[in-house]
């Protein structure tokens, strides 16, 4: 069964027409020379293929992400700075999103809420507030990276399931020039075309996929030490906002006549 599934499999890809899409990208040519190519060939190139659309597709949704998060977190922090109270930052932070920034904030107000420091402004523990808000920047991070490692995985094994399809299209070259019995250009090119092709594809998904990467981890990285710096500036802001120590007066003296 297994073999007869692997026989349907293989027919589908020979018969399958690729003309079109491939036209309108990489042009007339290349299209002939993918049409010719074998079932194996062409498994590789759909594999290739699969790999580098949901590549695109995690790239332009990171960048689409990181874009809005930059530009609002420059928003954020002027309206925390020009705030002159931590409950007024509260009352607008979610429309910020998704900077991760918010998130650390909500952290950290919601531990000095928990203290019971809004009406009274007094805090019981400012490394309590601090851990809080940490913990908010791991959680925001963890979102950010979410799906990343699919781009590492991608510009790491790429190129072998290209180098794949090249060893094959030699095999392959080696074959025909075997059948044809003599060291013809006509035997060979077939198989030699098959290895180019798949590794121009192995390299084509790998390389976007590598700078994306770095690019993007980057950035997540830029996030990271900001949200630092920001819960050292909120700690700051939660300690101006202490209540001084109350006292009383002197009273004068009673004089006595």
């Amino acid at each position: 069964m297994p073999f007869v599934y692997n026989q349907i499999i293989f027919s589908l890809l020979n018969n399958m027409d690729f003309s079109p899409f491939l036209a309108a990208v990489i042009g007339g040519e290349i299209v002939e020379l993918v049409g010719e190519t074998g079932a194996v060939a062409k498994a590789v190139l759909l594999i290739l293929l699969a790999f580098s659309i949901i590549s695109w597709a995690i790239i332009l949704a990171k960048w689409s992400l990181l874009q809005r998060a930059r530009l609002q977190s420059g928003r954020f922090l002027r309206s925390f700075r020009k705030a002159q109270r931590l409950a007024d930052v509260a009352a607008v932070a979610d429309r910020f999103r998704p900077s991760p920034l918010v998130a650390v904030f909500e952290g950290g107000f919601e531990e000095y809420h928990r203290q019971g420091a809004v009406p009274s402004g007094v805090v019981k523990s400012p490394t309590a507030i601090y851990r809080a808000m940490q913990i908010a920047a791991s959680e925001e991070l963890s979102r950010f990276e979410r799906n990343l490692p699919w781009l590492a995985i991608t510009g790491a094994v790429t190129p072998f399931v290209g180098l794949f399809g090249t060893v094959w299209g030699i095999i392959d070259a080696f074959h025909g020039l075997g059948t044809a019995g003599a060291a013809t250009l006509r035997a060979v090119a077939p198989g030699i075309s098959e290895a180019l092709i798949t590794t121009a594809a192995g390299l084509a998904a790998a390389i976007p996929a590598v700078i994306a990467y770095n690019l993007i981890g980057s950035s997540i990285r830029q996030f990271a030490a900001r949200g630092d710096d920001f819960a050292l500036e909120m700690l700051n802001a939660v300690e101006r906002g202490q209540a001084q120590p109350s006292y009383r007066p002197l009273e004068a003296p009673e004089v006595r006549r």
